[in-house]
């Protein structure tokens, strides 16, 4: 890990302020730029807590006809049933290698936020209510990931818990329901996931 640290930052030091900001904001919804003088290539990035979602078009779009067919995976609520690690890390293989089938670099996912409400428009998404599952299962999801070298981006980030104006929305939550709470599941899924 620490070699791969040193060559990152090898790679950083030699970007310019503008290749660096090109970093962050992408080439279009589902496309990381490269740095092409420097040999890095872009990369593509898909929608998949429960299987890959990659788009045809350079924009999101819900609609199952703008998407590469794909395998429908079970919901994380479905895997949180089993509670079987084993069973999450296998299915994160599977989706990973169908990633690596259409070229898809990183699956946004696994999604490890709270279900606080059951009327939640993303509870499908997420495997608990439960921190401690949801951060078990959402490890276990990753480690299969990465092992045939796809990357994970957990979502949706704490307190991300309706989906009505859900970017201005105001989520208020003291400190200790923070810490035990909503940001647990993301704690152990970093932790033991490493993604």
């Amino acid at each position: 890990m620490e070699e791969l640290r040193r060559e990152a930052a090898a790679y950083v030091s030699q970007m310019t302020p503008e290749e660096k900001a090109a970093l962050c904001v992408g080439a279009d919804f589902w496309h990381v730029r490269g740095v092409e003088r420097l040999g890095l290539r872009g990369i593509m990035t898909a929608d998949g807590p429960h299987g890959l979602r990659k788009q045809v078009a350079h924009h999101d779009s819900a609609r199952p006809s703008d998407s590469v067919p794909a395998t429908c995976f079970p919901t994380a609520s479905a895997v949180a049933c089993t509670f079987d690690p084993e069973l999450a890390q296998e299915m994160g293989r599977a989706m990973a290698e169908e990633c690596r089938a259409k070229r898809v670099s990183v699956l946004l996912g696994p999604g490890v936020n709270m279900k606080r409400s059951p009327l939640g428009g993303r509870n499908f998404e997420y495997f608990s209510e439960d921190p401690y599952l949801a951060g078990k299962l959402g490890a276990a999801m990753i480690r299969g990931m990465q092992s045939v070298g796809v990357g994970a981006s957990l979502k949706h980030f704490a307190l991300n818990s309706q989906e009505s104006r859900r970017m201005t929305v105001d989520s208020a939550a003291d400190e200790r329901a923070l810490r035990e709470l909503y940001l647990r599941a993301f704690e152990i899924a970093v932790k033991e996931g490493r993604p």
